[in-house]
């Protein structure tokens, strides 16, 4: 057995028993802390919204990291003068995010002085699914990436092409490629804002800096290896993944939703019987009411059938139309 074998052995052996700890410290925590699955009492618990808030994060980093890897890719070797305005515009697209976080939060602090609280939060949680619903976009995947990244490398050769021209034709163009990396950040960047409102008014700015922390830690080893070690991820499979664990994400949104809702009353509660435990009221939002539990598994159905809707018109339909189309062999 050679040694690079086992050294792989060794560092998979760490990651899984990593994974085993975190996994065991999170179900202890969510068991031993007990929760309340009173509809009219209080949310979600805080390590749960760090969590949520990391994932959704970390989502978002994958992606603005997929962008910039595929508009970036031909220029770190062969023109490297023009991947630092790309840079330059990513780098200010964070600090735009910072400043739109400061803007959002006094803008609902203006909106808190005329309006009711739980209103207030109710209004904000459903902004934050309708951003979850988004940034998850199921049925719109191929047109998500593809088409995003497409318009991107698309609108960079056109600077680039437009920079050959002369001097003050490439001053233009390194303004717009700044732009091009602008864009490609930020619009992550304000689905974040957006949708961390909610946690932020129900639990405090410091969980949602905790879970923001994790997210970004997470979205800069990722591009540490993408753009300093250039290696090739699988990014289509993180994000899949990373899609898979915003899916519970949501289910936990709806359910702590409808609690909202029913705190501001706009919609009633019916108690039911089920039996469910604290700490699933704690972690995910499952509480013995009949309003939350149907929407639930309202949202579960929908996202579902989208995936599902999405496979059929993009891979089944296709397959099932060319082997209809494909002539029968003679017998």
């Amino acid at each position: 057995m050679s040694i690079a074998f086992r050294n792989l052995r060794w560092k998979s052996a760490l990651v899984w028993l990593s994974a085993v700890i975190v996994a065991a410290v999170l179900i202890w925590q969510g068991v031993t802390a007990g929760g309340n699955p009173d509809p009219t009492s209080h949310n979600i618990g805080r390590g749960a919204a760090i969590v949520d808030t990391g994932i959704l994060v970390f989502r978002e980093g994958l992606e603005t990291i997929l962008v910039l890897s595929a508009i970036t890719a031909s220029l770190m070797r062969t023109r490297q003068a023009y991947w630092r305005p790309i840079s330059a515009g990513a780098g200010l697209a964070f600090v735009a995010t910072l400043l739109t976080w400061f803007v959002v939060v006094g803008i609902i602090a203006l909106v808190g002085q005329t309006a009711p609280e739980l209103s207030i939060q109710a209004a904000t949680g459903l902004l934050a699914i309708i951003v979850l619903l988004i940034v998850m976009n199921w049925f719109f995947h191929r047109i998500y990436w593809t088409g995003w990244i497409s318009f991107h490398n698309r609108k960079k050769k056109e600077i680039i092409d437009q920079a050959e021209r002369g001097e003050e034709a490439r001053a233009l163009a390194y303004r717009g490629l700044v732009v091009l990396g602008f864009t490609s950040v930020y619009r992550e960047g304000f689905e974040v804002v957006l949708f961390l409102q909610n946690t932020r008014m129900q639990l405090g700015s410091g969980v949602v800096l905790i879970g923001a922390a994790i997210g970004l830690a997470l979205t800069l080893m990722v591009a540490v290896l993408t753009f300093f070690a250039h290696k090739k991820l699988p990014y289509k499979r993180m994000l899949v993944l990373t899609g898979v664990m915003l899916g519970a994400v949501l289910l936990v949104m709806v359910g702590e939703q409808v609690q909202e809702m029913q705190q501001a009353g706009w919609l009633p509660s019916t108690p039911l019987n089920l039996g469910i435990p604290d700490w699933a009221g704690l972690w995910f939002s499952l509480f013995n009411n009949l309003q939350s539990i149907v929407a639930q598994a309202i949202a579960a159905v929908i996202v579902l059938g989208s995936y599902f809707g999405a496979q059929y018109v993009r891979v089944w339909r296709p397959r099932r139309q060319a082997a209809q189309q494909a002539p029968s062999l003679p017998e």
